[in-house]
């Protein structure tokens, strides 16, 4: 008798763990909805249970019938335009009621440790401003944070840790310097609810953000034995897939707008392979959440004297960066050639950051016209009279500063041994940059920003920098590559 009340004890139990329906962390109160869009409501149920949701925005219903083996569920509803506060119930006869849901714009951040730095910093690294940012949270500001905490698997995960919260001190405190900024900068100008998914890991390479079957069929040569136990793993946040699988595969197949990232600083060896392997990334992610035209924007990395300043590979991985960008529609970058700080890999400056992608994004996808948010490029250069003129592809007002020198510039003759150079703005042509050097009289080759630690100052109107860029196809020299 008492064994009969045990096992129908436990049968009650067991039954009870799908009494409710299980939600990701992106589905749950205080989230944000992406405005006008057929938006993504996913979970778990008993297998073979109808889970109905209902909206309160439109009062209407709709139906999945979870998996019969796996008991995953996925409806999608139709999100009207920005507003709420909004309820949604869930329910497979026990109703969940998700409360104080927003409708607005929806963006994941994801990348490594500048991605992931704080508003409250980290050890004596602050971040600029963010101590005014913190105190001045307001959790009736439409600003609505998910943070995704730090999950590394060699298996695909269903779940993850991580929920959203509202503008308070204690979230912005906690919350990516770079996503919150840029969330703050859309939801002024835009003045509608702005949601943030910020799912990062320091140090991590872009390899761990990318699916198994990614490598399987683009890059064969990749070693995946960790993945199958065959070799140990060597870093958790390093190896491929195993990012994806602990902080990503949770979260799909969530509606969200677009993507901002900034990583790069693990790869910065592999300038080459970066190219196809951000590209790899960004196919993967619109795939994966079903949003094929989500822009995408990332973040060159920012100065910093890698083994020794004068060495050039970080330059080379900025150049990769802008290529990878180049290679794909609807994508674009930021620099941060001018505020970089010598003494630490994570600079301050947060804000210029997160406002320089949001300024690409209003410009880019919210009809902001006004403003130029693009970083002048190389366009063409020639070279006469001693004298280097850098054509820029530029907005018709021009490039800045006027009558000043520009820092960073460095110009070589036909020994391929590149010297400081002086840099102005050409008075009569708004697009070109007169470069020179008394030491260099047959000049052949510019570049500009060329090396791990730099300081630039060449911008547009608006005043957003140009990145690294030079204009010669010459091989890597390897006495400035890595030690």
């Amino acid at each position: 008798m008492k064994k009969t009340a045990i096992l129908v004890a436990l049968l009650f139990a067991s039954a009870s763990l799908f009494a409710k329906v299980v939600l990701p962390p992106v589905i749950g109160d205080n989230m944000v909805l992406q405005q006008q869009t057929s938006a993504a409501i996913f979970g778990k149920a008993e297998p073979g249970k109808t889970v109905t949701v209902k909206t309160s925005w439109n009062k209407k219903k709709v139906s999945a019938v979870a998996d019969s083996q796996t008991g995953k569920w996925l409806v999608r509803v139709q999100t009207p335009a920005a507003g709420g506060p909004y309820e949604i119930v869930i329910s497979d006869g026990d109703k969940t009621v998700l409360k104080d849901v927003l409708i607005g714009e929806v963006w994941f951040a994801s990348g490594q440790s500048n991605m992931e730095m704080p508003m409250k910093g980290y050890g004596s690294q602050p971040a600029q401003n963010g101590t005014k940012y913190i105190v001045g949270a307001k959790a009736s500001r439409p600003i609505r944070v998910c943070n995704i905490k730090k999950q590394s698997s060699i298996a695909v995960q269903d779940s993850c840790a991580g929920s959203w919260e509202k503008n308070t001190p204690n979230t912005v405190a906690v919350t990516s310097a770079t996503a919150y900024f840029f969330a703050d900068a859309l939801q002024n100008a835009l003045d509608v609810p702005v949601g943030i998914i910020v799912s990062s890991w320091g140090g991590s390479s872009i390899e761990t953000w990318i699916k198994r079957e990614v490598f399987e069929k683009e890059y064969p040569e990749v070693d995946l034995g960790h993945l199958d136990g065959k070799r140990p793993i060597k870093r958790k946040h390093h190896d491929p897939s195993l990012l994806y699988n602990g902080q990503v595969a949770p979260l799909i197949p969530f509606t969200f707008k677009g993507i901002i990232w900034y990583q790069g600083e693990q790869n910065r060896a592999w300038p080459d392979k970066y190219v196809h392997l951000q590209r790899s990334y960004v196919k993967m992610m619109r795939e994966e959440f079903q949003v094929p035209d989500a822009p995408f924007y990332c973040v060159q990395i920012a100065p910093y004297p890698y083994d020794n300043g004068r060495k050039t590979h970080s330059a080379y991985l900025c150049e990769a960066q802008q290529k990878a960008v180049e290679g794909l529609e609807h994508a674009g970058y930021v620099t941060t050639v001018d505020i970089g700080e010598y003494g630490t890999i994570h600079p301050c400056r947060k804000q210029e950051v997160g406002q320089r992608l949001a300024w690409l994004a209003l410009r880019n996808d919210y009809g902001f016209d006004a403003i130029e948010a693009v970083a002048p490029k190389y366009k063409i250069v020639e070279f006469h009279d001693g004298k280097g003129f850098v054509e820029m592809k530029v907005d018709g007002l021009g490039l800045s500063p006027m009558g000043a020198e520009i820092p960073g510039f460095e110009i070589a003759g036909p020994d391929r041994k590149f010297l400081p150079a002086k840099a102005m703005r050409d008075p009569k042509r708004g697009t070109v940059v007169v470069v020179w050097s008394d030491a260099v009289p047959e000049p052949v080759a510019i570049r500009y920003c060329w090396r791990n630690w730099c300081v630039g100052g060449l911008y547009n109107n608006f005043g957003i920098p140009a990145g690294p860029f030079r204009t010669d196809d010459w091989p890597v020299n390897e006495k400035d590559w890595l030690d």
